[in-house]
């Protein structure tokens, strides 16, 4: 699993309605990793990214509006002109006082990883949705450096399902 499949968390799609687009998807990811790579770095959570009349469409929420600028000037790096890309991000204080403090938060709980958890897993058991797991694992940045790696005995905060 690379970096772009692990950094989207639910409803990220790649439009398929148009010939090519997953060859347009595929090269304007290309265009723009540095940009998403920073967001990654940002903790910036994209929601949807997809190719639609050939421009790449990406909506997310980051955790600052300093984090939300330098992924802006990252974009502009690339193509000050931004006729090729639609990004619609908007900032959640809240998720950065969370993440601040390990991801705690109203609502949150927490969970102790057990034999043979895998984020996906513990994603179907709290959201009944195993695409969820990126949530999990910026709520947790703090102790969990790669979202394929966590720790039997590990205390893990789940943030609450706000899609309930």
């Amino acid at each position: 699993m690379g970096l772009f499949d692990r950094i989207f968390g639910r409803g990220a799609t790649q439009a398929t309605q148009q010939p090519n687009s997953d060859q347009r998807f595929n090269e304007l990811r290309d265009k723009y990793r540095t940009a998403l790579n920073m967001a990654d770095q940002q903790n910036i959570r994209f929601h949807n990214m997809y190719v639609q009349d050939n421009q790449l469409f990406i909506r997310g929420v980051s955790p600052s509006q300093e984090a939300k600028d330098r992924f802006w000037e990252q974009l502009k790096l690339v193509n000050p002109n931004f006729d090729d890309i639609n990004a619609d991000v908007t900032v959640e204080e809240t998720q950065a006082q969370g993440a601040t403090v390990g991801g705690g938060g109203q609502g949150s709980q927490t969970y102790t990883v057990k034999a043979g958890d895998t984020l996906s897993k513990i994603s179907r058991q709290f959201y009944n949705d195993t695409d969820e797991y990126m949530r999990i694992f910026y709520a947790n940045r703090d102790k969990l450096n790669d979202p394929d790696k966590i720790q039997v005995g590990q205390q893990l905060v789940i943030p609450p399902d706000d899609n309930a």
